[in-house]
């Protein structure tokens, strides 16, 4: 090691020795400086690095991005995938020599300048206190005079021990310089000669890396240049292509007019057409029409769904359009809408007026025997019919709407026709149809008929059960009771005239109903009564008997509840009151016990009224009874005045049925009709808790701010009823009905500004 400062100087304190350690700290700071600026610059560079390393990262990243968008190109993807592999291993790289500059760098000549030089300058510090001290027991021993022993003694021995200890200070303090100045030497060193070898390290492991690429990347260039011969070929092909088509004349090309039935896509045709909208302007819209699966479809664009204009082409037609402005347009008419097109050309609407007429008669021929086989696979056989509570059983298991309505009696063919294996229904009326008989209930209209299709359209659990209460047998004992001594006879399939003539008279003049299918349930002296009074004129035939009582005995100038002095009349009085008498003794229908009324003959008729049937059966929950009131004339909101205008509804809300329920709204009950107390069905739903029926009554358009004699709604009931499913029922729809009333608040003051 050389000495940079002497021993022997250090001794004799000399002035070479002070000028050799002003020397030398004059370096140490001027080396700790360097040494600070350079761990700085160090970390700026290891920081920078960092960052360099993240942007490579996402370029890498971008780099696979691209090599997965290009999966259908083999050789863009694989060369991209493999260069992205290898930059990420010389990231890596760049990784590793970053840590190891840290290593080396930062952390070995920081610890150098913490320690080492730290140790240098608390020695320093040292050395000038103790050589401060020196000079002050000089100059004290100095100045001590020779007549004072006691004082010389005291200065002689203080600058004993301070020259003493500066000796042993300074020999430290020399010592440390020494070291110092070796240590930086081999600590410089040692982190550059690191340093070196990282990026030594680095560089062989990258010529390492692409010499092993070297060969692919070979390859790969002479692909390219092929390539590149490739597409300069392809591109003097296309511009041949291009020049040959430009000097086509398609002015008669009708290639597009062309339809195919078909069609191993199963498009028959399709192409654009204007569509006229059914809003209050009559717009005309510019879509991509096809006829695909029996149906008439439409899109806006390619990756929209497509809006479905006729649902099953067999229940529609076709024809021109004249009447209207513009030119080539055509209508297709389905049972429930029609839709107005335009075609480009005369040509064009000929085409598609034929692919539509076409895919008709097609759809007729094959869609039957398609529904055949898949029936066989899913539905089981109907040879055996199961009576009414297994077919309810039913409802609980995961059979399809189209198995469980089948099994019910008379459900296996078509209520009006009897081809078997419907597949539609009758929801109002709890029938299932063919597909024929089905189009003619739809232009009924759905307050006669409400057609639903079995397998296409989804069920709620209330209206199977509705289904399954029904049937084809309950109802045709109904509507067809008087069909065999009218001498009438059924149609059968593909007599399409005569199907819409018998439906029509079947359901809307309702022609074969027995109306004096009531008087079956008297006994003999009822039934004498009534057939007397009916010669007198004091009884019609008609329903609603009670009506026409006391109106056909006025029309006579008496009152048939007061002895007549005519002895005809008042025997014809009192026979109908013996015989209903007996009647009501006898049968008690629909009357309970507690409520039975037999002070009046008016009263006693009242069993016969098409609306009292209804209103009994719906809070006994007899479907069938329901059925047969109203094919008998009953209203389904008729009022009951004696039991404070409580309507159907209501009482089926008393009896406790949802599906009674569901069979009066689908019949056209009116869900928000009040009783004398101005309490509607979802009032009294509310009160006895029924969550189902409250929930079905929002469904329907219920208001649910009716309120009763003490102002109470139903939310005020369901809250301290502490009921918290219907609570939340209600209190969803009334935040649903203020949103809709701000909307259209909106809406009008919108129209007024603007």
């Amino acid at each position: 090691m050389k000495v940079t400062v002497d021993f022997e100087e250090c001794l004799k304190d000399s002035p070479r020795f002070r000028a050799a350690l002003e020397e030398v700290e004059g370096d140490v700071a001027e080396l700790e400086l360097k040494l600070d600026k350079l761990v700085k610059l160090c970390i700026a560079m290891i920081d920078t690095g960092k960052a360099f390393c993240v942007a490579n990262k996402q370029f890498v990243n971008g780099i696979r991005d691209l090599a997965q968008y290009s999966s259908r190109d083999a050789v863009v993807e694989t060369s991209l995938t493999k260069f992205s592999e290898s930059l990420q291993e010389m990231i890596n790289f760049h990784t590793i020599l970053f840590d190891q500059t840290q290593r080396s760098i930062k952390a070995q000549l920081q610890t150098f300048v913490k320690e080492d030089l730290r140790k240098f300058k608390d020695a320093k510090k040292q050395f000038e206190k103790v050589s401060e001290e020196k000079e002050n027991a000089l100059v004290k021993n100095a100045q001590v005079q020779r007549n004072k022993q006691h004082e010389v003694e005291e200065a002689t021995n203080i600058l004993t021990a301070t020259r003493k200890c500066f000796r042993h200070i300074a020999l430290d303090y020399v010592l440390q310089i020494n070291v110092l100045q070796s240590k930086r030497r081999s600590e410089i060193l040692k982190s550059m000669l690191s340093f070196m070898y990282a990026h030594l390290a680095f560089f062989h492991q990258g010529y390492d890396l692409f010499s092993e690429l070297g060969p692919y990347m070979k390859d790969l260039g002479a692909q390219l240049d092929r390539l590149v011969v490739d597409a300069a070929k392809e591109k003097r092909d296309m511009e041949q292509k291009h020049s040959t088509i430009q000097q086509k004349d398609f002015s008669t090309d009708d290639t597009k007019l062309e339809y195919n039935v078909d069609a191993a896509n199963g498009i028959v045709m399709e192409g654009y057409l204007f569509k006229r909208a059914s809003n209050a302007f009559k717009t005309w819209n510019r879509r991509w029409f096809s006829i695909q699966n029996n149906q008439l479809v439409y899109q806006k664009k390619f990756k929209d769904n497509p809006t479905v204009v006729v649902e099953d082409l067999r229940l529609c037609t076709v024809k021109h359009c004249e009447d209207v402005e513009r030119r080539f347009c055509f209508e297709v008419v389905s049972p429930t809408k029609s839709c107005m097109l335009q075609a480009d050309s005369e040509k064009l609407r000929q085409a598609w007026i034929k692919a539509v007429q076409t895919s008709i008669a097609t759809a007729y021929r094959e869609k039957g025997d398609e529904a055949e086989k898949l029936d066989k696979k899913s539905s089981p056989s109907t040879g055996s019919l199961e009576s009414g509570n297994e077919s309810k059983e039913k409802l609980l298991k995961g059979e399809s709407a189209l198995q469980r309505v089948q099994c019910i009696p008379g459900n296996a063919s078509c209520c009006d026709c009897g081809l078997p294996d419907p597949r539609w229904a009758s929801i109002n009326l709890g029938i299932t149809l063919c597909i024929e008989c089905s189009g003619i209930h739809r232009s009924l209209g759905v307050h006669f008929s409400k057609v639903r299709s079995l397998t296409l359209d989804s069920w709620e659990p209330e209206l199977l059960k509705l289904m399954c209460e029904l049937g084809n047998d309950v109802m045709n004992r109904v509507y067809e009771a008087k069909i065999e001594k009218m001498g009438i006879k059924k149609p059968q399939p593909g007599q399409r005239q005569e199907k819409e003539a018998y439906i029509k008279a079947k359901y809307v003049e309702r022609k074969f109903v027995d109306k004096d299918s009531a008087s079956s349930l008297l006994p003999e002296e009822g039934k004498k009564a009534l057939c007397h009074g009916r010669e007198k004129g004091l009884i019609t035939s008609k329903p609603g008997l009670e009506d026409q009582v006391g109106t056909s005995a006025k029309s006579l100038g008496v009152d048939p509840f007061v002895k007549s002095n005519d002895s005809g009349i008042q025997q014809c009085a009192d026979e109908a009151r013996e015989g209903l008498s007996s009647v009501v003794s006898a049968n008690s229908l629909y009357e309970p016990e507690g409520e039975r009324r037999d002070s009046s003959v008016f009263l006693e008729f009242k069993h016969l009224h098409p609306g009292l049937q209804l209103y009994r059966a719906s809070f006994e929950k007899k479907l069938p009874d329901m059925a047969e009131a109203l094919a008998h004339g009953a209203d389904v909101n008729w009022a009951n005045p004696d039991e404070n205008r409580s309507t159907p509804l209501i009482q089926a809300v008393l009896g406790g049925s949802l599906v009674t329920c569901e069979f009066l709204l689908q019949n056209g009950a009116n869900v928000n009709q009040k009783d004398a107390k101005g309490q509607g069905p979802l009032h009294h739903a509310t009160v006895l808790g029924h969550t189902g029926q409250v929930c079905l009554f929002l469904k329907r358009g219920a208001n649910q701010h009716a309120s009763d004699e003490e102002g109470n709604d139903p939310l005020s009931i369901a809250v301290e009823a502490a009921n918290a499913d219907i609570v939340t029922l209600l209190r969803l729809a009334r935040m649903n009905e203020e949103m809709r009333e701000s909307e259209g608040l909106y809406g009008q003051a919108r129209s007024i500004f603007s």
